[in-house]
């Protein structure tokens, strides 16, 4: 029998127990397209976003560099990239869930895209388990979540600044990351990093190609839109690396690009 997508997006969102929310992520990203039906729900209600207790969320100035020089910090800086991934998992079953009324191969991009940040977390997790660690066994922020909420009311939004801004930042910070671990021999890491990173360039363009898309609908001019949205938000210190190679290849422009390649701070 098919299931509603936005049903199925719902429930693994809300999902708060961290064993059954990466099992039902997994089952519903892989599930055959012919399995699910696209009809818009009638009594959409806002969801309940499900995260286990652990980690503590705390302000991201409350928490200690993340330096790699030790066993602890190490496992400290694994443990904030799976944060991230467990995030993005949530992200994409709420851009599936909250925007009801986009083409079909919205919905196929998204839930692609759950699936993969779910593999991702798994591999992250092994990692930490390997080290005896857990997730949750260090602090976090909620500052990805925090912007979801902030662009929840419009696709157009939300497509301009998760993809395009926060998780672009992975296009930035990981190159440098693979470096360092494979400096001191981690080899298990660079390697699920590397993986990480090529699919996040993929994840980020899914993101350009739909924020683009509204523009287009909406007669807006894309890159005018994505430099005020930036500012709106004020998204537009940017500080650290700038991957121009690995942006490119995710689509931004070359105007955006000359834009933001100004504004960062040590561009290489």
């Amino acid at each position: 029998m098919a299931i509603n997508i936005f049903e199925a997006a719902k429930n693994c969102l809300e999902e708060s127990n961290l064993e059954r929310k990466i099992q039902l992520s997994k089952e519903t990203a892989k599930r055959a397209k012919q399995a699910y039906v696209i009809e818009k729900l009638a009594d959409w209600t806002e969801p309940k976003v499900g995260r286990p207790i652990k980690p503590a969320l705390v302000s991201p100035h409350a928490l200690p560099k993340r330096g790699i020089g030790t066993e602890q910090g190490k496992y400290s800086l694994i443990h904030a990239i799976a944060h991230i991934e467990f995030n993005a998992i949530n992200l994409a079953f709420d851009a599936i869930y909250r925007f009801q009324d986009m083409p079909e191969e919205y919905y196929w991009d998204w839930l692609q895209v759950a699936g993969e940040e779910t593999n991702h977390f798994i591999l992250l997790r092994r990692h930490l388990n390997n080290g005896n660690y857990e997730y949750g066994d260090f602090e976090a922020h909620n500052g990805l979540w925090d912007m979801a909420k902030q662009t929840a009311n419009d696709a157009l939004d939300r497509m301009a600044i998760i993809p395009r801004v926060l998780e672009a930042r992975g296009l930035d910070v990981t190159p440098a990351m693979i470096k360092k671990f494979a400096h001191i021999g981690e080899t298990g890491i660079v390697s699920t990093l590397e993986t990480i990173y090529e699919e996040e360039v993929g994840h980020v363009f899914i993101g350009n190609r739909w924020f683009r898309y509204l523009c287009e609908q909406r007669g807006l001019i894309a890159e005018q839109t994505f430099l005020e949205l930036v500012r709106h938000y004020k998204l537009d210190d940017f500080r650290g690396g700038f991957n121009k190679v690995g942006r490119k290849e995710a689509g931004f422009s070359e105007e955006e690009l000359e834009y933001m390649e100004n504004k960062f701070v040590n561009a290489y």
